[in-house]
């Protein structure tokens, strides 16, 4: 199915939020695919992610206290900057953020692909305990940007990759997380003032859809599925897609056009459904 073109009748800007060990970088495709059917796309960084990879891997010490609220805060100045509500697409930690900032009142709709799990999700994988690992197993990480080396990365965010693609993908994308954002999700369940959280109740909100990859050992269907069930309280509209055999970074695997396609479309048909649009004022 082709993009739905943007017209003046839809949400003509997107705004994407990359996932933790990446930088906006990793949308480069999905944000030329937008662009080309007439989107506006903003693909801004988290707060102290917006040098290059390579500046980010040499001195990543203004990523070491990065959290949730800080990060939410800053997407929801750059929206509310914006003339009319965005469609909202978030990766990973990025899917997360989506769901509070459409919790907040803001954007026209949003998708959370392979979406961190926020409260109230209980569903807690072994493959998605192995992921965090790298970070949690040293408390001291808390306060530090940790790596992944290339064999974690093609482990947990390529495993359905050849080595070489995933080293490719890697060479280019990844650079060190905030050990903080770990440790703040690890908790959220039992911390009655996390920032991680939202109303699942929440009646107006924009539309979510939640997509999850099949072949994901970071977030696999299991927590796309346990988020989705806990917003049947909600009369807003939620729905879920799940696309077999994919990865965690399934933005860079080859056929990322299907998934790009179909979570704009959903949005955009979703975004007209729900009148009037949402604004940020």
């Amino acid at each position: 199915m082709p993009l739905i073109p943007a017209v003046p009748t839809t949400p003509d800007s997107i705004v994407l939020i990359h996932g933790m060990w990446l930088t906006p970088l990793s949308w480069e495709q999905w944000a030329d695919r937008y662009r080309a059917a007439g989107y506006r796309v903003l693909t801004p960084a988290w707060p102290g992610m917006e040098e290059t990879v390579e500046e980010i891997r040499r001195d990543p010490a203004a990523l070491a206290d990065q959290s949730v609220a800080q990060i939410v805060d800053h997407y929801e100045g750059i929206i509310r900057s914006l003339d009319r509500a965005p469609i909202l697409i978030g990766h990973c930690f990025g899917g997360a953020f989506t769901q509070m900032l459409l919790d907040r009142g803001l954007g026209a709709a949003g998708v959370a692909i392979d979406s961190a799990p926020v409260k109230g999700v209980l569903r807690l994988p072994v493959s998605t305990v192995k992921a965090g690992l790298p970070v949690l197993r040293n408390p001291t990480n808390r306060h530090r940007a940790v790596p992944l080396t290339l064999d974690q990365f093609h482990q947990t965010l390529t495993n359905t990759m050849s080595r070489a693609e995933a080293e490719r993908l890697y060479q280019r994308y990844a650079v060190p997380a905030a050990g903080n954002l770990l440790f703040e999700a690890a908790v959220a369940n039992v911390n009655p003032r996390t920032a991680l959280r939202v109303d699942f109740g929440n009646e107006r909100r924009a539309p979510l859809l939640l997509i999850a990859d099949g072949a994901d050992r970071v977030a696999p269907p299991t927590v796309s599925q346990a988020t989705a069930g806990c917003y049947r309280k909600s009369t807003a509209i939620t729905g879920y897609k799940e696309f077999p055999g994919r990865p965690h970074y399934s933005l860079g695997q080859p056929g990322w056009e299907e998934v790009a396609d179909y979570a704009l479309n959903w949005a955009v048909e979703a975004a007209k459904s729900r009148r009037p649009l949402s604004t940020n004022r």
